[in-house]
C-alpha cells in the first residue's frame, strides 16, 4: 500500500484552526494544539451562549416591565394577568420598549390591564391585612 502524507491536507487544517484563534492569549492563537482545544471550547461556549443569552434578555425585560408597572400602581403579574384579560396580546419585548420609550402608551395599557382585572380579594384571616 502506498504511503500517505498528508503535507497540504493537514497544514490547510491547522491553518485554519490558527487563523479561527488568532487574537487568543499565549499559546492558544500559536501552537496548533493549545488553538485547536481552545476553538473546540469557544464553539462549545458560543452553542451554550446563544441559549443563555435568550434567558438573560427575557430576564431584562421583565424587570423593566415590572418597574413601569409599579410606578403604574401595579405589580408586573397583576399587569400580565389584566393585560391576558384584556386581550391585548404584546410580547414583552414589545412591552419593554414601551415602558422605557414612551412611558404614556404603556400608562394607558397599564389602565387598560387595570379595568379589565378582577379585583384582588383581601385577606380576612389574617389580622395585619384588615
Amino acid at each position: 500500500m502506498a504511503r500517505v502524507k498528508r503535507g497540504s491536507k493537514r497544514r490547510a487544517r491547522r491553518k485554519k484552526y490558527l487563523k479561527r484563534t488568532k487574537g487568543f492569549f499565549l499559546t492558544k492563537g500559536k501552537l496548533y494544539q493549545s488553538a485547536q482545544e481552545a476553538a473546540n471550547r469557544a464553539d462549545r461556549y458560543a452553542f451554550r451562549d446563544r441559549r443563555v443569552k435568550k434567558r438573560q434578555y427575557r430576564t431584562l425585560w421583565i424587570q423593566r416591565i415590572g418597574a413601569a408597572a409599579r410606578l403604574n400602581g401595579l405589580s408586573y403579574s397583576q399587569l400580565m394577568h389584566g393585560l391576558k384579560a384584556a386581550k391585548i396580546e404584546l410580547d414583552r419585548k414589545v412591552l419593554a420598549e414601551l415602558a422605557v420609550r414612551d412611558a404614556d402608551a404603556f400608562a394607558q395599557l397599564a389602565a387598560k390591564a387595570r379595568a379589565a382585572a378582577p379585583p384582588v380579594k383581601k385577606n380576612t384571616s389574617n389580622p395585619k391585612d384588615v
